[in-house]
This record gives C-alpha cells, sequence and structure tokens, in this order.
C-alpha cells in the first residue's frame, strides 16, 4: 500500500509581481535550444551582459553546469534526459518567481519536451533555436565531443546517434550562418525587452 504523503502547498504575501516590481521588469525565460557546438552559450552570455548593463536582474543556467551539480549521476539516456529537462524547467520556474530573467541554454532536443517546458512555463518561456548546421558544429567542436561521437567513444549523442528535432514555431531562430553575433543578440533584445517592460 502507497503511503499517502501529506503535502500542504504554502503561499506567501510576497509575489512574483511584488518582486518583479522591486526589480522594475517582468521575470522572463529565454530557452536556447540547439545542436552541442551552436552557440546557444556564446549568444547567451553576450545577451546577459547586455541585458546587466541595462539594469535587468539576469541568470543564466548552462547545461554543463547543471550536471556537475543538481543533476550530477544523469546519464543521457532518453529517460534521464527527460528527467534531467524536468528538473530543470522546475528550477527555472522558481528562478522566474523570484522576478529574474533566466537564460537557459539546454539542447533539448525533442518537441515534446520543449513543448512541455512551454505548457509548465507559461507566457514566461521564450524559445530561442539556434539554428547551426551540424557540419559547422562539428568543424568547431570546440570540446572535441562529436569527434568522440563520430569515434564511438560517446554514446546517445544528439546529431549523431540521437535525434535533434528542429523546433516547429520557435519564438525567434537564429541562423548563424546568417547573423553575427551582435545582430543574434539584437534580435532577441528586439523581443525580449517589450515583453519585460512593466505597464506605466
Amino acid at each position: 500500500m502507497e503511503e499517502k504523503l501529506h503535502i500542504v502547498e504554502h503561499s506567501y504575501k510576497i509575489t512574483r509581481h511584488d518582486r518583479e516590481l522591486a526589480n522594475q521588469h517582468k521575470a522572463a525565460c529565454i530557452w536556447f535550444t540547439g545542436l552541442s557546438g551552436s552557440g546557444k552559450s556564446t549568444i547567451a552570455n553576450l545577451l546577459e551582459e547586455e541585458l546587466y548593463n541595462l539594469g535587468i536582474r539576469t541568470y543564466t543556467l548552462d547545461g554543463d553546469n547543471i550536471r556537475r551539480g543538481l543533476n550530477k549521476g544523469l546519464t543521457f539516456t532518453d529517460e534521464d534526459r527527460s528527467e534531467n529537462l524536468r528538473r530543470i524547467g522546475e528550477v527555472a520556474k522558481l528562478m522566474c518567481d523570484t522576478g529574474l530573467v533566466l537564460l537557459a541554454t539546454f539542447i533539448t532536443p525533442l518537441e515534446r519536451q520543449r513543448r512541455s517546458l512551454r505548457n509548465e512555463l507559461g507566457d514566461l518561456f521564450m524559445e530561442v533555436f539556434v539554428d547551426t548546421p551540424i557540419e559547422i558544429c562539428e568543424q568547431r567542436d570546440v570540446k572535441g565531443l562529436y569527434k568522440k561521437a563520430r569515434a564511438g567513444e560517446i554514446s546517445n549523442f544528439t546529431g549523431i546517434t540521437s535525434p535533434f528535432e528542429p523546433p516547429v514555431s520557435p519564438d525567434i531562430c537564429i541562423k548563424t550562418t546568417n547573423h553575427t553575433l551582435e545582430q543574434s543578440v539584437n534580435l532577441i533584445l528586439e523581443s525580449v525587452l517589450p515583453k519585460i517592460k512593466l505597464a506605466n
């Protein structure tokens, strides 16, 4: 017989809206998806600098960094990847509740995973597809991961032995073969700034 869990959610007087007023901007979750080596982290890093310089309170969650701590021990099987993203989604909700603009850089290879995140985060969620052809990602291969995957040293590697489903309708699509880093950041800013502006 399964033990009944006596869990009651606690309500607090200070709300996300109160924190947004204190921060002087709304919360948002800018979710970067794309292949390994596509440029997600590089673009997010520059975007955060721009937002920070504008007085926007931000934080970045990065795939590799999360796997060193919170999700240490999870593998790259389909089941563990789903759990990895489920946990990150919960963290994203908590961080948005603080009134921050969160930047999340995760491959997030499947459409159902991205759809689930959008459902969980609602209008906070903004999907940015960093669209870089796998050939270019392999040429960069700054971490040497594609080479190892091609050699069979890494299993379940997205784009090689594990699928990547391009987003059907991302909020923003950055084609890195056409856009410079500066242009990419400006495209995102054009969409983000109106979204997080508080009504007068």
